[in-house]
């Protein structure tokens, strides 16, 4: 059977964007040209999971991480999973895989003085770029947005009336953030030098490059690691890490969490739950100092 139907049942049924969709093409492509190469076969309907395994040990001696293999793995899975489904096959041979241990790696959200030295002290030109620039790190991080639903943004995304901006996140769903006055303001500006770029080839997106096509999520990663990596000494500087920064400073200043998972387009409490840690240390910093018992 063709990746056809696998490809339509992700992007139809389970609603996957194009990028998480391709992903899964790749990985299961990779695993047909592992099974064609060790194997001499195409099928990989028929494999078993000594196969499988294999191909496990093969992806560890080339250094790809545990977290890598494992996302590949569960793309196998999801396949397979499909087949049964559709009854094209009788056993996932997958079933009684247990994924490889992973690292927890907790991510350092940048701290409310390094995000005001980026935005407060740090030069923006006046230009088309340096108000784009401006307005991609105040958005990322006055919203908790994610890259690529930041890149997909339209120009009727953002709605100066009721002050609010409408983001397309995971499977297609979509959710209203709010926006705060400074940002409407930087909005604004961009929005007239954007007007007057010489020509203008993505009409419908929000976020362009100067030549006017749809901006790319290379460049935003790009221009976010450029900026604070002035401000900050952090290893990570990412659009991720201002997601988690949005999550963990309203967390701290006592935002419900639930509220805080709606804005992050979250599926479940205990995605959102990732970023409490921080707020726990906040919440022990303030027990310390302020329980009368604290100092004897």
């Amino acid at each position: 059977m063709s990746f056809k139907s696998f490809v339509d049942y992700l992007l139809f049924e389970k609603k996957y964007s194009k990028l998480t969709v391709s992903a899964y093409e790749n990985d299961l492509n990779s695993f047909k040209e592992f099974i064609k190469t060790e194997y001499d076969s195409e099928e990989i309907q028929q494999v078993n999971y000594p196969q499988i395994r294999n191909w496990i040990v093969n992806l560890v001696e080339t250094n790809i991480s545990n977290r890598s293999i494992n996302r590949k793995i569960s793309s196998l899975n999801t396949y397979y999973k499909f087949l049964l489904k559709i009854h094209e096959i009788k056993i996932n041979p997958l079933v009684k895989h247990k994924a490889l241990k992973t690292s927890k790696k907790i991510q350092i959200p940048f701290s409310e003085t390094e995000i005001n030295m980026v935005l407060d002290e740090l030069h923006f030109d006046n230009d088309f770029e340096g108000v784009r620039n401006r307005l991609i790190i105040e958005l990322f991080y006055s919203t908790g947005i994610r890259r690529i639903e930041l890149v997909e943004l339209k120009l009727t995304s953002a709605d100066f009336n009721s002050k609010t901006l409408k983001v397309l996140g995971k499977r297609n769903k979509e959710r209203i953030v709010p926006l705060i006055k400074p940002v409407l303001d930087t909005l604004n500006k961009y929005l007239i030098l954007r007007s007057e770029l010489d020509k203008v080839v993505d009409i419908d997106n929000l976020f362009l490059t100067k030549k006017g096509v749809k901006i790319y999520e290379t460049l935003v990663y790009r221009i976010i690691n450029d900026y604070f990596s002035i401000a900050s000494t952090k290893v990570k500087k990412s659009p991720h890490i201002l997601r988690h920064s949005f999550a963990t400073h309203l967390l701290n200043q006592g935002a419900d969490l639930n509220a805080v998972k709606e804005l992050l387009g979250h599926s479940s409490l205990a995605a959102t739950q990732v970023y409490t840690h921080n707020s726990i240390a906040e919440l022990k910093k303030v027990h310390i100092n302020a329980h009368p018992r604290s100092k004897k």
